[in-house]
């Protein structure tokens, strides 16, 4: 009973952590970059600051504030009369279009700011997929060498009791192991961080995973790259937005320097008689005389409008200067990318078609000298070092390869 019991309790524990633990979520590099886009808190904020902006686009007809004035007294005689008067003014109607045009200029300048972001997300993105990729295969990588070690200290073991070996080909076996486990466990730690940054900037609780193909191959670079594409990035956008913005800047101001229309009216009592052909009338508190006003105001200080017109001026050549800038650095960086990607290609080459194949042929006429007795502990141990190294190495080339291709696409904004 006490048996039965025991089971059916670890039963009973083993499907309760099942069924509370969380599904993992497999993604492709696709599905991460889209998740992080629509997750992600900055793109979220950029769209409400896109909407702000957009919701102004009314103010561009704003007119200024409508003048009522009124007066009473005796401002005609000893009656009391009263007075009232409404006055506009009417901006140069050039300003209307101006900060219309000025509204749509930084509308447009918060989308680019918002591509920006999307475009540091899309990076980030992958380049962790891609690290963590590397990182998966090359767990892999190391329990395989680990079963090599293991299978040296098998046999080191049976030689050892044939009397054939010493104990210290076995000491050195298991600290050779020992190391290899040291980089498993390396290697899993950054597999963690990874996947836990991957997270962070997904914004997402579920557990995932990312998926792999089947072979480890490294990305390709399209061999036509169009430089132009540079102006395209959004960092030369949005610098070049921003002189946009300065040039419509400066067509408000030069609008708000021309004159401005007024247009007023009045309506009042002149409580007493007026002669009217010859005759005099009375006219009481409800006769009512009308005036129309219509003037034009002239700004007098003309230099604060070129002073204002003039820095704005200065605003777009600096930011002409920094696209420039920019730009060079840029098509720089988009050259040493491309020279650093046919380097990584020519190493990875190297790897897959001469030192791979070496590699495994080192191994296997390791194992079998060894087990004959024909080498060394030492040779054995040199041979299982150096083949090591080169399969480390070869994963190694083709992650260098995918970090230098999303560099290039970064750089040429795919």
């Amino acid at each position: 009973m006490k048996k039965i019991t025991t089971a059916t309790t670890i039963l009973f524990l083993l499907f309760a952590i099942n069924t509370n633990a969380q599904p993992v979520k497999q993604i492709t590099i696709d599905e991460a970059i889209n998740i992080a886009i629509q997750n992600n808190q900055s793109v979220k904020a950029s769209s409400i600051d896109i909407q702000a902006i957009e919701s102004l686009r009314k103010t561009a007809n704003e007119l200024p504030k409508l003048d009522f004035n009124t007066q009473l007294g005796q401002y005609n005689s000893i009656k009391f009369d009263n007075a009232f008067q409404l006055s506009q003014t009417i901006p140069f109607p050039t300003l209307f279009g101006a900060k219309k045009e000025l509204i749509n200029a930084e509308v447009k300048a918060k989308q680019i700011q918002q591509q920006l972001t999307i475009y540091e997300i899309k990076n980030q993105v992958r380049s962790l997929f891609y690290q963590i990729e590397y990182l998966q295969y090359n767990k892999l990588k190391l329990q395989s060498l680990d079963s090599l070690y293991n299978e040296f200290i098998r046999v080191a073991n049976l030689r050892y009791k044939t009397g054939d070996t010493k104990k210290i080909e076995i000491s050195t076996a298991e600290t050779k192991k020992g190391e290899i486990n040291l980089l498993a466990q390396q290697n899993q730690v950054y597999l963690q961080n990874a996947y836990q940054s991957l997270k962070t900037i997904l914004s997402s609780k579920d557990s995932i995973t990312i998926v792999s193909s089947q072979t480890y191959t490294p990305l390709q670079v399209n061999s036509l790259i169009d430089s132009n594409a540079i102006t395209s990035h959004p960092m030369l956008q949005s610098i070049y937005q921003n002189m946009q913005i300065a040039e419509q800047t400066k067509n408000v101001v030069k609008a708000q320097g021309l004159p401005d229309f007024k247009i007023g009216y009045s309506n009042q009592s002149l409580i007493g008689f007026q002669n009217i052909d010859g005759v005099d009338k009375y006219f009481g508190a409800g006769n009512r005389f009308n005036v129309v006003n219509i003037g034009v105001a002239i700004p007098l200080t003309f230099g604060a409008t070129k002073a204002r017109i003039k820095s704005l001026e200065y605003q777009k050549q600096s930011l002409q200067t920094q696209a420039e800038y920019q730009n060079t650095l840029l098509n720089t960086n988009l050259l040493n990318a491309l020279t650093q990607y046919q380097q990584d290609v020519q190493q990875y080459n190297y790897y897959k078609i001469q030192a791979l194949p070496n590699a495994d042929n080192i191994v296997k006429a390791a194992q079998l000298g060894y087990r004959t007795g024909d080498i060394t502990y030492v040779e054995y141990l040199y041979a299982l070092q150096t083949a090591t190294d080169i399969q480390l190495k070869y994963l190694q080339s083709i992650q260098q390869i995918n970090q230098t291709v999303v560099n290039i696409n970064s750089i040429i904004n795919k």
